[in-house]
């Protein structure tokens, strides 16, 4: 039975750490995790995961866009697990997009990411892969990445002026 877990806050140093490789893929206490991790990103209208927002400083982000309530725009695609993910080349063109955060509620900001991005990881089911990401979805995986690294997506943010609160952001942009 999978179990909504709690959502760490800015603040906690968890969100701070370099999260640690993961070496057991097979574990069940992994794959667990997994799917709680699933079941949190859809129950709190995420869009992306990554551990350390549920207080797990391990290398694991799950990629979940569809259209909810926080993203209506999102493309819709399953849930991916990625594990000990890394960037293996970007393009050089970036944009500036909208970002929200679990673990920053209540604030948006706008945040410059690569357009497209080629991706590596390992599945829950132990294989590599070797994917290209594009836009909304590249997002989402730089954002969930940077909490791997112990980066908020505040740390990004050129200034104040590129800060708007949540309310704002989905009565001026959720249309």
């Amino acid at each position: 039975m999978t179990e909504i877990l709690p959502v760490a806050q800015l603040g906690n140093p968890v969100l701070r750490r370099h999260a640690q490789p993961i070496t057991e893929i097979a574990d069940q206490g992994l794959q667990t995790l997994i799917d709680n991790l699933i079941a949190t990103v859809v129950k709190t209208n995420g869009v992306g995961i990554a551990a350390p927002q549920v207080s797990r400083s391990d290398r694991l982000l799950i990629v979940a866009s569809r259209p909810n309530r926080r993203y209506p725009q999102a493309p819709r695609m399953a849930p991916t697990a990625m594990i000990n993910p890394k960037i293996v080349d970007h393009s050089t063109t970036q944009e500036k997009g909208w970002e929200g955060c679990l673990s920053v509620p209540g604030v948006r900001g706008l945040v410059r990411r690569y357009q497209t991005i080629e991706v590596e990881y390992t599945d829950r089911d132990g294989q590599l892969q070797r994917q290209q990401l594009q836009d909304f979805v590249a997002r989402i995986f730089q954002h969930e990445y940077d909490h791997l690294e112990g980066i908020v997506f505040l740390d990004r943010v050129n200034s104040e002026q590129d800060l708007i609160s949540e309310a704002e952001y989905q009565a001026l942009y959720s249309r």
